[in-house]
């Protein structure tokens, strides 16, 4: 494990690695799952339009969300210009717009609706809006947890069913949880340079307290969250297929 990289995931800085890096392939795969846990949930499964809905999502929160937050104070430190991110994000959240405007005509017109909500939440969230008030960890977690659930289940079946509404509470509660572990994983990463200091365990044996060890175990757990979500939202999918 490098604790030099700003994440996990992040790639060796340069050319296409950093725009590899600005994906958050693992975070984007744990959150784009909760669209098909939602889409799954419906009455009857489109595939087709679970599949428009999984894309659009990629887009706007793959792309969009992402580049607005490296833009805003480079997290993760790439070199892709600030013209560029910008350019991504306004692409890939109108695209998604429009991905959703289409499934809509099909679907329902509360489609609109989420439309809406979500080409709000992007800029807003990433951006720190309002002074920062929707950058919070509730507003993480129901913004990327609980609302592609419930518009994975909307645009799929067409209405929000109970257990989709559970499954919301779900996803929300497992983002607070992702945020609780992934925040001080950050701040170790991107703004601790030196960490002194040792435990020492009731057997007498002495450990020392370093940069790896602040960072490790939260970071396994974040690992195995996410091919867990993962893996639910497969196991979904083929259950319902």
């Amino acid at each position: 494990m490098s604790v030099d990289r700003p994440a996990f995931y992040a790639l060796r800085s340069g050319g296409w690695r950093d725009y590899a890096t600005l994906l958050h392939l693992p975070y984007t795969a744990w959150h784009l799952s909760y669209v098909v846990v939602g889409g799954c949930l419906a009455a009857t499964v489109s595939w087709p339009r679970l599949g428009l809905t999984v894309l659009a999502f990629a887009l706007a929160m793959g792309v969009g969300a992402h580049a607005l937050d490296e833009l805003n104070g480079r997290p993760l430190g790439t070199a892709i210009p600030g013209p560029v991110l910008v350019a991504l994000a306004v692409a890939s959240v109108a695209a998604a717009c429009a991905i959703g405007v289409a499934v809509a005509f099909g679907v329902t017109l509360w489609i609109f609706a989420l439309v809406g909500v979500g080409a709000f939440l992007v800029p807003a969230y990433n951006l720190e809006l309002f002074g920062g008030r929707l950058h919070t960890d509730l507003w993480f977690a129901l913004a990327w947890g609980g609302f592609p659930v419930v518009t994975g289940a909307v645009a799929v079946g067409g209405t929000l069913p109970p257990a989709a509404v559970l499954a919301a509470a779900w996803a929300t509660t497992l983002s607070l949880a992702q945020r609780r572990l992934s925040t001080p994983v950050r701040r170790a990463r991107r703004h601790t340079t030196a960490v002194a200091g040792e435990a020492r365990l009731a057997d007498g044996t002495v450990e020392p307290i370093t940069r790896d060890t602040l960072i490790a175990a939260p970071e396994a757990a974040l690992r195995l969250l996410a091919w867990s979500t993962v893996l639910l939202a497969a196991a979904l999918a083929v259950w319902r297929a």
